[in-house]
């Protein structure tokens, strides 16, 4: 895997491995510890019609919150699969996989989003049920099936994610020992990454929903710790920026709302190693809250005349505000 290092000077590209050398004592490391769910289901109604249900956060009691996709499967992309079936609140359907099947009834629709009560004997029988049953959503651009365990970060904790926090994918114990041998800290939140897509354009647009967080005392205290020595905060992943801007580094629990671009810049957070992303889409804007837009375009073309890939699960980019 490779890293696309974008600050005030032209970009270059890295091994992702030489993170540890592009940072310094002082610095704090913020992680989404967030384990990626089983969050793709198949479905289907009363009546025998298919579709796929992809879970949108975490499970609450006995609750499934998703999106609801037409039938087909992964090797068609989101946005081409056929709409889903209608499904009145009430409505009783059966959610099954690798021989395990179990039924859910609709509590609440909007658009192809849907709440369903899962018909389990209590919460720890819908979480034998959601891992016996579920796969983690898979993309079109991977022709093999991806096993839960190719999508959990090394120090995944606490199922609350509906897709990897990907950004986190190649920091391999080694790395992460790297970057504690050179002076850097490294903490930890929760953070429930949602969906990248939606199978609806105007969904998509809204993305990123509002998501849930929580964030310990040890790692507000870290941060804080960081700034008043003149260390960077450095994050892995957009979820984390999210997390720590909507909380402004203070410790707790609560539901990230905000949606950051260029007229948001950062407050708490210096740096953010993220997936590739390109104009249009909502990760992009958020890059902007770090970079102008030029600065990203150009970073981008200098990506692609060196082959790294934009796809989810490709390479990475480590972008500096402005102001560091």
């Amino acid at each position: 895997m490779r890293l696309l290092v974008t600050g005030e000077d032209a970009a270059r590209v890295e091994p992702f491995a030489a993170l540890p050398q592009l940072l310094r004592a002082g610095d704090v490391v913020v992680l989404n510890d967030a384990a990626t769910l089983p969050g793709s289901l198949r479905g289907s109604t009363l009546d025998g019609t298919t579709f796929e249900l992809r879970l949108s956060g975490p499970v609450a009691g006995r609750s499934l919150a998703g999106v609801l996709l037409g039938a087909g499967d992964h090797h068609t992309r989101t946005e081409l699969r056929p709409p889903p079936p209608v499904l009145a609140v009430g409505a009783r359907v059966q959610l099954a996989g690798r021989g395990t099947a179990f039924a859910a009834t609709v509590t609440a629709r909007r658009d192809r989003r849907v709440e369903l009560a899962a018909e389990t004997p209590d919460a720890a029988a819908l979480w034998q049920a959601l891992y016996a049953a579920g796969r983690p959503v898979q993309y079109a651009h991977r022709e093999a099936l991806l096993p839960l365990h190719a999508v959990q970060t090394a120090y995944a904790a606490r199922p609350w994610a509906a897709e990897m926090p990907s950004a986190g994918r190649a920091l391999t114990w080694d790395i992460l020992l790297a970057l504690r041998r050179v002076g850097v800290r490294l903490a930890r939140l929760t953070h429930a990454a949602g969906l990248s897509s939606t199978g609806d354009a105007a969904l998509d647009a809204a993305l990123p929903w509002p998501e849930r967080y929580d964030i310990p005392v040890e790692t507000a205290a870290a941060i804080a710790a960081a700034r008043a020595r003149g260390g960077r905060v450095v994050a892995i992943g957009t979820t984390v920026v999210r997390a720590l801007e909507a909380a402004r580094g203070a410790p707790g629990e609560g539901i990230a709302t905000l949606r950051l671009d260029a007229r948001t810049p950062p407050r708490i957070v210096d740096g953010l190693v993220s997936g590739l992303h390109v104009p249009g889409e909502s990760h992009f804007d958020l890059l902007c809250a770090f970079a102008p837009p030029a600065r990203l375009r150009a970073a981008l073309t200098v990506a692609a005349t060196a082959g790294l890939s934009a796809h989810e699960l490709g390479d990475a980019c480590l972008v500096w505000a402005q102001t560091t």
